[in-house]
């Protein structure tokens, strides 16, 4: 019965510290909060009996891909006080109805019961790692590519070339012709206003 209670407060840590990670407006938060969902992520693993995956998890995600993460964020230049309001407004729309359909989910789970039963092999069948990592715990092999394959596409879109765009006259229709002083909306016949 207590483990049970173990496993729903990790699972509900697991919850809250997935979505502060996608909400948070500040990168290095979100990479630090990246780093605590997959601690928490590795002490499931652990108490259920797949301490291998337990352990890539702990040192891939909430180690290796956490410190790239940290040192890309350092190499980003910050944003202005516009620039940052404008991406946050941004965000809080894309993501105002996350929480509400992650608990619509979880009720209609908890509603819905869906008996799971995925049967595992006893965890003391087989002693050799390469055995048991190959071919026993095989999707554990899957699920740790695609965490190392989400943190190589974070670290592409970081450092994705964006155009920058200060200093340029912005283009208009007509960015080919010529203009003279007259032309200008802020002079007059060719002398300031």
């Amino acid at each position: 019965m207590t483990f049970g209670i173990v496993y729903i407060a990790l699972l509900m840590l697991l919850l809250l510290a997935g979505i502060w990670t996608v909400m948070t407006l500040n990168l290095l938060k979100s990479a630090i909060g990246l780093a605590i969902t997959s601690a928490i992520l590795s002490l499931l693993l652990f108490l259920m009996a797949a301490p291998l995956a337990g352990v890539f998890e702990l040192s891939v995600c909430a180690g290796l891909i956490t410190v790239v993460f940290i040192s890309a964020i350092s190499l980003t230049k910050p944003l202005t006080g516009t620039e940052a309001r404008a991406r946050d407004h941004s965000r809080v729309k894309r993501f105002i109805l996350l929480p509400v359909i992650i608990v619509a989910v979880a009720w209609g789970l908890y509603v819905m019961h869906p008996h799971l039963d995925l049967p595992l092999p006893a965890a003391d069948v087989e002693r050799d790692v390469r055995q048991v990592f190959w071919n026993i715990r095989r999707i554990d092999l899957v699920g740790q590519i695609l965490v190392i394959l989400a943190g190589v596409f974070g670290v592409v879109i970081l450092f994705k070339d964006h155009p920058d765009t200060k200093g340029e006259i912005p283009r208009t229709p007509d960015a080919g012709r010529r203009t003279t002083d007259k032309d200008r909306p802020d002079t007059k016949e060719g002398t300031p206003a």
